[in-house]
């Protein structure tokens, strides 16, 4: 299923990518780089950036503070990525079933890592009293290998004796248990509702909704704009283009639909004027309150 280099490679870019989080800060720790890199690893890089795209948004509105541990998002990416490639399984399916799983799994392997670091931090401190430099580095670079073992591992592990486990279950959801499969399919592609879902809950939505409003309408906008280009351009071409045009156009394999040019939706159109009645409303609402702080400070002045 996988080659040696393959697994030696992803299992480098493990340990690497905890490293980078924690401290040069290239973003290659990132989910949505996770994906990028093993599905290069792995010869096929749309999968890889479909799982670690949707593992980002799912943990999108999750946040840690001080030491607390969080889901591995990148490792579960890792993984998924690697059994999706390698045994062919549906990506929604490998990021529901093996993903979020062992996303979940390597907080105890992070947990142990804190702890491990615990014991190279009082020998730190112990060399710093007794100013022994050269063992504080060697103390401070061995914290860092304690942090890489704990995530590249459980994924050397897995890549190398889970090939059967996964092999086992895919041809289990091909098969008897395809209901299973469409179900994990279905939940695999809501994880990043869940992210947004998250975080719109700590985001002070009530406050800003009229642009919350207007980000939705727009982002919508762009998707069927750009995930239809190419009708788009038939159908304006076969409006209004020349036949001059209309010959650019086919030449540069833009195939013209026949359609007829459709404007904004009325729903469109609605939400775009909800949104701007909202701000000009609460613009107008605050415009008497400020006009009438900015007269008591003049009122101070003048008394002053």
């Amino acid at each position: 299923m996988f080659a040696w280099w393959q697994i030696l490679l992803l299992t480098l870019y493990s340990a690497y990518q905890i490293m980078d989080e924690l401290g040069p800060y290239s973003s290659a720790g990132q989910a949505v780089f996770a994906g990028l890199i093993s599905g290069l690893i792995m010869g096929d890089m749309v999968t890889g950036l479909y799982i670690g795209g949707s593992m980002q948004l799912m943990v999108l509105g999750v946040g840690t503070f001080g030491g607390a541990s969080r889901v591995d998002a990148n490792s579960g990416t890792v993984v998924a990525t690697a059994f999706a490639v390698g045994a062919g399984m549906q990506p929604e399916q490998a990021l529901a079933a093996i993903g979020v799983p062992v996303a979940a799994l390597l907080v105890y392997t992070d947990i142990l890592a804190r702890f491990a670091n615990t014991f190279w931090g009082h020998r730190c401190d112990a060399d710093v009293e007794k100013m022994n430099w050269g063992a504080f580095n060697v103390h401070y670079l061995l914290g860092g290998v304690s942090w890489m073992l704990s995530r590249c591992l459980p994924i050397f592990l897995a890549l190398v004796f889970g090939q059967g486990l996964v092999e086992v279950v895919v041809n289990a959801l091909n098969n008897d248990f395809a209901w299973l499969a469409k179900g994990l399919t279905v939940a695999g592609g809501a994880l990043p509702a869940v992210g947004f879902a998250i975080l719109l809950r700590y985001l002070p939505v009530k406050k800003h909704v009229p642009y919350l409003l207007l980000g939705f309408t727009i982002a919508a906008l762009f998707s069927t704009v750009f995930t239809s280009i190419k009708v788009v351009a038939g159908d304006v071409a076969t409006i209004g283009a020349s036949d001059a045009v209309a010959s650019v156009l086919a030449d540069a394999g833009v195939k013209l639909s026949g359609g007829t040019f459709n404007t904004l939706s009325m729903l469109t159109i609605a939400l775009i004027g909800l949104a701007l009645s909202l701000i000009y409303y609460r613009d107008n609402q605050q415009a008497p309150a400020i006009a009438a702080a900015s007269s008591v400070e003049e009122d101070d002045d003048d008394e002053l």
